[in-house]
């Protein structure tokens, strides 16, 4: 099976869902799955495609679309979503034979683009010039400070001063005590550390931008999207919490066929699903609504009981639980000894 022909599209498409966890699928060679399975490898090796939602971990929400090319795995480059509910999902990946693609959920269009650009299959098309420098006199500042913009005269940054009511004191020697410093008070005048006003640039250039060249590296290949003899689908699950689905895996040429089993399958399924989902939520509110009810009576009965009778009640219960268990097992182990010292005295009679 080729799976990108000339004039057909590759679609894959499964449904998956609700919980943690993940799943990725890989198509790739009978004979390299054979190979795998000879040699008991524990990850699927030489596949052409493996997508799939992940959701393990704290906030990790992402779906992946691994493609190969010349032995090479690359991810796209793109972030995309997984859609994270209660629900299941259909995920839909189409390869067009144009080097274009398109990823789909629910049979609607996440996202689209081409296997070259958002896939770093080949060497970028074009590359920094790398004999380009950026001028000297080149201004990139946006504002700068008004240089014109002067000081007041009477502008007080001094935050303490010298306290002006201060004297030294007469005994004060300066031979032996060193030079006298008034204490300093807070400066009722103090406006803060003055700033020149900010004022467009007027010299502003803009942001120098690097030119870029050919890449003398790069080179097309027609032959991105080409995937031979595919014949066999290797699932990798994993899960942090059980209660995943993962159902209805297709392979196709025919997007409108894709689209048309997605609808009657997921697309009959959904709304039923859903339904029962929340009439399993509403039983399970109920049923913690009444425990906590439960709940309350009994600790508002320990309340109201003044004596502490339902404590004795309870605590004559406990034991009455705990006495068969207990004493019978002392009885029994009684009774053995007692038989057993019978059983040997048998025994001595018997050899006399």
């Amino acid at each position: 099976m080729r799976l990108c022909e000339v004039i057909k599209d590759s679609v894959i498409q499964y449904i998956w869902g609700p919980f943690g966890g993940g799943i990725n699928y890989s198509l790739m060679r009978e004979l390299d799955f054979n190979r795998r399975r000879e040699c008991n490898a524990g990850r699927i090796n030489n596949m052409y495609k493996s997508s799939g939602p992940d959701i393990c971990g704290f906030g990790n929400n992402r779906l992946q679309v691994i493609l190969s090319h010349r032995g090479k795995y690359h991810e796209n480059n793109k972030t995309l979503k997984c859609r994270i509910n209660k629900d299941t999902h259909l995920y839909t990946l189409i390869i067009r034979p144009n080097a274009t693609y398109e990823v789909k959920i629910d049979n609607e269009k996440v996202t689209t683009g081409g296997l070259e650009d958002d896939w770093d299959f080949l060497p970028p098309r074009k590359i920094k010039d790398p004999y380009a420098r950026k001028p000297r006199k080149w201004d990139e500042r946006l504002q700068i400070e008004d240089p014109e913009d002067k000081k007041p005269e009477d502008w007080e940054d001094s935050e303490f001063i010298p306290d002006p009511e201060a004297k030294k004191p007469d005994d004060w020697n300066e031979a032996m005590d060193g030079v006298w410093e008034g204490p300093l008070i807070p400066n009722v005048k103090y406006k803060g550390q003055w700033k020149p006003r900010i004022i467009d640039n007027p010299n502003y250039q803009g942001e120098w931008i690097h030119p870029e060249i050919d890449n003398p590296k790069y080179k097309p290949d027609p032959t991105i999207c080409h995937y031979y003899n595919i014949s066999v689908l290797g699932l990798d699950l994993w899960q942090v919490k059980s209660g995943s689905i993962f159902d209805n895996f297709l392979l196709t040429n025919d997007e409108e066929f894709a689209e048309e089993v997605g609808n009657k399958t997921w697309g009959l399924r959904k709304d039923v699903e859903q339904q029962w989902r929340e009439l399993y939520e509403e039983m399970e509110k109920k049923k913690e609504a009444e425990e906590a009810k439960k709940k309350r009576e009994k600790q508002r009965a320990r309340q109201e009981d003044i004596w502490g009778l339902d404590e004795e009640d309870e605590d004559n219960e406990e034991e009455d639980e705990e006495e068969p268990d207990g004493k019978p097992q002392q009885e029994d182990g009684a009774d053995r000894a007692f038989l057993g010292k019978k059983e040997a005295r048998f025994d001595q009679k018997d050899e006399l």
